[in-house]
């Protein structure tokens, strides 16, 4: 019974702004502000809730150890060095899910196991430090290895981001699919952080045919405008892709050769007229979950941040009105992430599995979802300034609070 689960990434004790994202214009612009832990993990989990409701099933992966004291030994850190230095290895940012692998069901792999390739992240230091933390959780949940493989990272130095820049389609998650990488070329105005080769080398790893594989090239404009993933700006399922019509080098180019390998794409288009890449980027319309529902029909998840840009729902309100593939629009309160740069999309990780091959501590119920609100009420530092990431009081805390998580889950050999 192959279906698909989100795994939402719990918001960890050492949510901050530090502005470490070069390219990411919310990061950027938050950078320096007080940040919330406590009602920003809330905000995750409430998100989990509705979507367990509207699917039936839903998954979670736990924040990592931070501090990481490995990297403040190794960047022989004393005082001298820039603030950001020391506040890379707080950052939570393996919140964001969507940066943790790369998933290939399957239905689309050689050995008809479901494949996942931890992103190496290289192109930014408080990211980079992940990947070995994130591959020992996928390690654990998908242990099962009659039905999953688990993969170390790109070797560097290809810069791979994970499934923010891959999109499947398929008739139905469980029908074999065509994926579609979607890369960045350098020399613009900020980095283009997924390599192509990244992109080929997991594909390969992964055993995917080569002619229900695709390699796209995201538009350079975009990425100069903050459309640092390619989930910022395009995301696809089903049959359907949601996209914006600057999204990728040659927009038409791009649907011609995903028509090709997959007849029943149905494209739901956003233009520039109604839209501007600019309102796309700030509202994160296009980091949403679209989520095929049971009765089959499709719903975008979107930040509130859409409800209250003009253009923006009025497109929304528009397409609604019309016969296309989105039934519903639904805006969630994910402000925390959203300041920091993660909407609804990048909080998950999309696997399509049976759910019974999926290690069960880290499949969600409503007890489990009470559990994680008690805890992160119980533990979650309230509000963190930058300054205090100097603070050895903080980092007990923090390092208490995760494990108490990790306790309550039953979870310790994560500690």
């Amino acid at each position: 019974m192959l279906t698909e689960i989100n795994f939402d990434g719990i918001v960890g004790p050492s949510h901050n702004y530090a502005g470490l994202s070069l390219g990411n214009i919310a990061s950027a612009s938050h950078g320096g502000d007080t940040s919330y832990p406590r009602a920003a993990a809330l905000q995750g989990v409430e998100k989990m809730r509705g979507n367990l409701a509207r699917l039936g099933v839903q998954g979670f992966l736990l924040p990592l150890p931070r501090p990481n004291r490995a990297l403040l030994e190794a960047l022989a850190l004393d005082g001298t060095e820039p603030p950001q230095l020391r506040a890379a290895a707080w950052s939570a940012s393996a919140m964001w899910t969507a940066n943790a692998a790369t998933v290939s069901p399957a239905p689309d792999t050689a050995d008809g196991r479901c494949h996942l390739t931890a992103a190496n992240l290289v192109t930014m230091l408080h990211r980079a430090q992940e990947w070995p933390d994130t591959k020992r959780q996928l390690d654990i949940a998908f242990a099962d290895t009659r039905h999953f493989a688990v993969h170390d990272a790109v070797p560097p130095t290809f810069g791979d981001e994970g499934a923010a820049n891959h999109m499947r389609l398929a008739t139905s998650h469980d029908a074999p699919g065509v994926e579609v990488f979607v890369y960045g070329k350098p020399g613009g105005r900020f980095p283009a952080r997924q390599h192509e080769q990244a992109s080929r080398l997991v594909a390969r790893r992964h055993g995917l045919a080569p002619e229900r594989t695709l390699f796209i090239e995201q538009n350079p404009e975009a990425i100069a405008a903050g459309a640092f993933h390619n989930d910022v700006v395009a995301v696809a399922n089903g049959r359907v892709l949601f996209t914006h019509d600057r999204a990728f080098a040659d927009q038409q180019g791009a649907y011609e050769a995903i028509r090709a390998a997959f007849p029943a794409l149905e494209v739901v288009e956003v233009p520039s007229s109604a839209v501007t890449l600019e309102e796309a980027i700030r509202t994160y319309l296009f980091n949403a979950q679209l989520l095929t529902l049971p009765d089959g029909s499709m719903a975008l998840i979107v930040p509130e941040e859409c409800r209250e840009s003009a253009s923006v729902w009025a497109w929304a309100q528009a397409m609604l009105a019309g016969n296309g593939p989105i039934r519903q629009v639904i805006p969630v309160d994910v402000r925390q992430s959203m300041a920091n740069g993660g909407g609804p999309a990048c909080l998950r990780l999309r696997v399509v599995c049976d759910p019974a091959t999926v290690d069960p501590r880290f499949l969600l119920d409503a007890a489990k979802a009470d559990l994680l609100e008690r805890v992160i009420a119980a533990h979650w530092p309230e509000q963190i300034d930058p300054i205090d990431l100097a603070s050895e009081n903080l980092a007990r805390d923090v390092i208490a609070a995760r494990a108490a998580l990790l306790d309550a889950l039953d979870l310790g050999e994560l500690g």
